[in-house]
């Protein structure tokens, strides 16, 4: 917020509130194009960051949460979930594996809570689960920063960019750089000493990066169908109903091949005999009126609430839209409203599985089906 022209989410606007970072710099469409096609960087350094030392840090993560973790290399990463013991999601976040420690990065609002189970389930590991409020997130987006890209040539000279999923590189200083598969056509982490912000935004820019507020971030997010903890989810949601399902190679946050966890029966049950009661899908909303759902509004059809709504976005080129958890059995061409906004499941966001779920063959193979 201390760079020219900063200026901060409007209270009132029905967008999420992401205090302390900028929501854009004066040209919100603009900073979108830039992120979209071009390279900009964005201050996400309201993101909580949580360190992992201990020689047991892989095997005590890997059997407390959803993901693959026992076998990840020094330098690489995924997206983890948190779930009770009915599959529900509680904790979201992005680990990297770097200099002999687990980091962590989640959303606002939930570095205290993660920390807290974090530090309720050590038990007897050798593992030491610490806030890291000297580090801070940034983000580079756009062409520029895809794997298949070539950066600007000060950007290229100035940053190890890696290129594959969740993998990283340490960078001078101190912190390291994260190859992200998403937003977009995929974007760069920087997570660096907090110390060390000013003078990255700094380099960053100077080597061709946009500044660019949330508002083109949130964007972009909300275009790859990507959720946000807390924002797109509600204390019912499942994994699956978010598209979180997958190793990070599928870039998502629950593994399928794995041991035991909390919630994985759900998980399971899902997966092999069942579907989502919700999902997760993109509106098109009426952009004649000046207002805009807000997170947690009731999505409506004939007066009847079939879903709730999460992030909603002016999109530089999709005009206004949300993403909402909608009933299953809602059809694409259901006429909807959203908080009060007539609104329209865009049909290529709609998830489609015809897969032949291994626990369903099994029960029509005993029934002799």
């Amino acid at each position: 917020m201390s760079v020219s022209g900063a200026v901060p989410a409007a209270p009132g606007t029905g967008v999420v509130s992401d205090d302390g970072v900028a929501w854009h710099f004066g040209d919100p469409f603009g900073e979108q194009r830039a992120a979209a096609r071009g390279i900009a960087v964005v201050d996400r350094s309201h993101r909580p960051v949580i360190r992992v030392p201990g020689p047991e840090r892989l095997t005590w993560l890997h059997s407390l949460t959803s993901q693959h973790l026992e076998s990840l290399s020094p330098g690489d990463g995924a997206e983890d979930l948190v779930l009770d013991i009915a599959g529900r999601i509680q904790e979201h976040f992005v680990l990297t594996d770097m200099d002999d420690t687990l980091w962590l990065d989640t959303e606002p609002g939930h570095g205290h809570s993660l920390l807290h189970y974090l530090t309720s389930m050590v038990f007897w590991a050798k593992v030491e689960p610490q806030a890291a409020d000297d580090h801070a997130v940034l983000t580079v987006l756009g062409d520029g920063a895809r794997a298949d890209a070539q950066p600007p040539p000060g950007f290229a000279a100035m940053v190890p960019v890696p290129d594959r999923p969740y993998s990283s590189s340490p960078l001078p200083g101190g912190g390291f750089v994260r190859r992200m598969p998403w937003p977009g056509q995929g974007a760069l982490d920087f997570v660096v000493p907090r110390g060390e912000l000013a003078g990255w935004w700094e380099r960053l820019t100077e080597a061709g990066a946009r500044p660019a507020g949330t508002w083109a971030y949130e964007a972009l997010r909300v275009e790859s169908l990507r959720p946000r903890l807390s924002v797109d989810t509600d204390d019912r949601t499942i994994p699956h109903e978010v598209r979180w399902i997958g190793g990070p190679d599928a870039a998502g946050a629950v593994h399928l091949d794995k041991g035991c966890y909390r919630g994985q029966e759900t998980v399971a049950r899902v997966h092999n005999l069942g579907k989502p009661p919700r999902n997760l899908v993109l509106l098109h909303l009426d952009g004649s009126e000046d207002e805009r759902p807000a997170p947690g509004d009731a999505v409506t059809a004939d007066g009847r609430r079939v879903g709730r709504v999460g992030t909603v976005i002016d999109h530089f080129e999709l005009g206004p839209v949300a993403l909402a958890l909608l009933k299953r059995s809602v059809s694409p061409d259901t006429a909807l409203t959203a908080g009060g906004l007539a609104a329209s499941i865009d049909p290529d966001s709609v998830p489609h599985d015809d897969r032949v779920q291994a626990g369903r063959a099994a029960i029509d193979r005993l029934r002799g089906r």
